[in-house]
């Protein structure tokens, strides 16, 4: 475990795998959802099979969640873009990166990917969307009902969530709680440029987007696989937005398939003496 200082806040680091820069090794980063969600949504699920794979795995907390600082203001999604660039030179990521985002995370990664096409070899998204305005809509209603709710009945919804979903998830919605009623966070994070379709289709990079088969977003799922033009939808049957951590061997292969297939040519040559990944429901 590391804490690194970037942008004025502290964030805490995990890397797995050799992290020695040996030309030829791939590093990819994983990025975790907003409010609810932090590093541990991959260090107990797919991190360790990414780490086995020989690849130089590193996550962190956003600023805000998990163990990471929680300043009273700077959210913006501009700033956790931000955040990325600045702890990937810090930590001296050596070439391209290999971007893993679930919900959150992953509109962190196509910020990140549309600002520095050059140091992103690849993309994969789990139950996200790029920051449009569909997305700032949809998050600034989120935010709204979450401050609503902990303003006027925290303790009963607290109390609700423990006896339906368990003291686990209670701890999580009283930490997303205060980070709502504690930071701007609510106020800032959809404050940005707005994606724009043009700028997707513009973007250049393989792009892996996994939804669960019953999830409101796989609603999008032809529309932005229209407007990448390097891009691959899968869904997952019988699974919600919480995918990633119900089927995470699923997510594992799928992931690790997409990175063989568009890493280096060491990779790409281990890939395919490899068996292909089946895909379960591809989106035409």
């Amino acid at each position: 475990m590391a804490f690194i200082d970037v942008a004025g806040v502290r964030l805490h680091v995990q890397r797995l795998g050799p992290g020695d820069g040996r030309p030829g090794r791939e590093t990819v980063v994983l990025l975790h959802g907003l409010l609810t969600d932090s590093l541990a949504s991959y260090y107990f699920t797919v991190a360790p099979a990414f780490a086995a794979a020989g690849l130089d795995v590193v996550m962190y907390d956003h600023r805000g969640h998990g163990r990471s600082g929680r300043p009273a203001g700077g959210y913006g999604l501009g700033r956790f873009v931000d955040d990325l660039g600045a702890l990937l030179d810090r930590l001296e990521v050596p070439g391209p990166v290999h971007l893993v985002g679930n919900s959150f995370g992953g509109t962190v990664s196509f910020g990140y990917a549309l600002r520095h096409p050059d140091r992103v070899a690849s993309i994969s998204v789990v139950e996200s969307e790029p920051a449009t305005a569909s997305w700032a809509r949809k998050i600034a209603g989120l935010l709204e009902r979450v401050r609503h709710e902990m303003s006027v009945n925290e303790s009963e919804a607290i109390d609700w969530i423990a006896s339906h979903r368990g003291h686990h998830t209670a701890r999580l919605a009283r930490a997303a709680g205060r980070l709502v009623r504690d930071t701007s966070i609510a106020a800032e994070v959809t404050v940005c440029d707005l994606v724009s379709e043009d700028a997707l289709r513009l973007l250049d990079r393989p792009v892996l987007t996994v939804y669960g088969g019953d999830s409101d977003l796989c609603e999008q799922a032809p529309w932005l696989r229209s407007l990448l033009p390097r891009s691959r939808t899968v869904l997952v049957p019988g699974h919600e937005h919480s995918v990633l951590v119900e089927a995470p061997g699923r997510v594992r292969d799928l992931v690790l398939g997409w990175i063989a297939e568009h890493g280096s040519a060491e990779r790409r040559a281990e890939a395919g003496r490899a068996a292909a990944v089946p895909l379960e429901v591809n989106v035409p």
